[in-house]
């Protein structure tokens, strides 16, 4: 970097607009001035070890990395229509974080955020904890490693994502979203994946009520099903499950195998329903079910 600012305060209104080629370390972005977009249109900087209190400070920002710093509430919406950006080892307490972003990479971040990740494209996320209202609302291309995730109707409307070794505890989840992979993750909430396309989980854990309604081509490998209740009503689904369904009402079409099932609710369907569900305990398919358990 050719320029540093270090250990200064600013609170005026784009105090270090369209800076370029620059290290903000130890900033503080606070005041009685209260101005906005103090780094807006910034292209290829850094900021290290800064704290932010100043609406929409990161707006267009290009090729930056934010580091080791604070945003507070009073951030508010701090990264919108960014590009190219590394988020590290920050604490981040504000709404509306992150919208309209492209290649961004989060690592080691701990955010409390409604609103986060609207709309943005080509994430990264590794090793964080996000706590948030419609969390990546709308975003595509998406990749998420060991994330602690809680809050509610999250992840809607996304396309092209796959998740690993995470937690997610959310209302809602994956509704309208297509091509979605998990893996190794606990998936826990209400209503989890209405209306997605594409779904597949694997070697994963699924905990509440009433999951994975309306889904076409829903595939689960080797899952768990905790406190599972109404599962795959209208679903298209071929679903291999360990351990035991509280209860399965209609599904579409496909193979579900459990190790066993409390209730098989085939009544009152709005549409044709041919799914089939199989069990250890069903005598009468004793040749499938061999293969299906092999």
């Amino acid at each position: 970097m050719k320029n540093k600012i270090y250990n200064k305060t600013y609170d005026k209104e784009r105090s270090l607009y369209n800076i370029k080629d620059t290290e903000v370390v130890s900033c503080r972005f606070a005041g009685d001035a209260d101005g906005e977009s103090v780094l807006k249109e910034c292209r290829n900087f850094v900021v290290d070890d800064c704290s932010f209190s100043l609406r929409y400070p990161l707006w267009h920002a290009k090729n930056f990395k934010l580091i080791n710093s604070s945003l507070d509430e009073k951030s508010r919406a701090p990264l919108w229509y960014g590009k190219d950006g590394l988020i590290q080892n920050c604490r981040i307490n504000t709404v509306k974080c992150l919208r309209e972003c492209k290649n961004i990479t989060i690592k080691n971040c701990d955010t409390s955020s409604d609103e986060f990740g609207w709309k943005c494209s080509n994430v990264e996320i590794q090793d964080s904890k996000i706590n948030s209202v419609y969390f990546l609302f709308e975003a595509k291309n998406i990749e998420i490693k060991n994330l602690e995730m809680s809050g509610k109707y999250s992840l809607q409307y996304m396309k092209n994502v796959k998740i690993s070794d995470s937690n997610l505890d959310t209302k809602d989840a994956f509704w309208h979203s297509k091509n979605v992979t998990v893996i190794n993750s606990h998936l826990k909430g209400e209503y989890l994946g209405w209306f997605s396309e594409n779904l597949t989980l694997i070697n994963c854990k699924i905990t509440g009520t009433q999951p994975l309604c309306y889904c076409k081509n829903l595939k689960l490998i080797n899952c768990e099903m905790e406190n599972t209740d109404l599962c795959f009503e209208y679903s298209d689904v071929n679903a291999d499950i360990k351990g035991h369904i509280i209860s399965v009402k209609n599904p579409k079409s496909g193979v579900i195998k459990a190790g066993s099932v409390g209730e098989i609710i085939m009544e009152d369907a709005v549409m044709t329903c041919r799914g089939k569900v199989l069990t250890r305990s069903d005598k009468c398919n004793n040749e499938i079910l061999n293969k299906c358990f092999a």
